[in-house]
């Protein structure tokens, strides 16, 4: 099951947020210039192990996602993140995952920051589904969310991520 900020509504948010990321996907797969206004983007970026901390950021309009970290273990691997608008600006979203699939670093820490929204629901995954792969989720007691991070939670995560969703609510100016 989603992971609901506890805010307001989470069984509608359930329902509500596996479609929007499907609406943002899509056009992220649609590619640049297919929409009147960029409402994705998506970039690449390298997921180094040595124990250093490491960050990475996208930002779409006023809005910004940034993923920082720290890992062990084997050898760069490369990861995506895109960060999304819905048509009627009312939803941000940011996911961060290994297109493989399944990590083979151990994170040591972790924690995806949203500015200029509200984080209305997020998920952390041990693995993303990619090809016979499914998405497994992380515990609940391994991260923590809040209206503007979700993070690891010292002496409870486990070391693997693979996936963060994130989909935040943005401010709307009332007439």
């Amino acid at each position: 099951m989603a992971a609901p900020s506890g805010r307001s509504g989470g069984r509608a948010w359930a329902a509500l947020v596996p479609a929007a990321l499907l609406c943002l996907a899509a056009r992220a797969a649609a590619g640049p210039g297919t929409a009147p206004e960029a409402a994705s983007s998506t970039a690449e970026f390298d997921v180094r192990p040595g124990g250093e901390v490491h960050s990475f950021s996208r930002s779409l309009g006023d809005y910004s996602c940034s993923f920082t970290y720290s890992a062990q273990g084997g050898t760069n691997e490369q990861w995506q993140m895109t960060v999304g608008v819905s048509e009627d600006s009312g939803l941000f979203s940011c996911s961060i995952w290994r297109p493989q699939g399944k990590s083979y670093l151990f994170f040591t820490q972790f924690k995806a920051e949203v500015k200029g929204a509200k984080i209305e629901h997020a998920m952390a995954y041990s693995q993303a589904a990619a090809g016979a792969l499914n998405d497994i989720p992380l515990k609940q007691e391994e991260f923590g969310v809040t209206e503007s991070t979700v993070s690891h939670r010292e002496g409870k995560f486990r070391f693997e991520l693979s996936k963060l969703m994130i989909v935040a609510k943005t401010p709307r100016d009332e007439l």
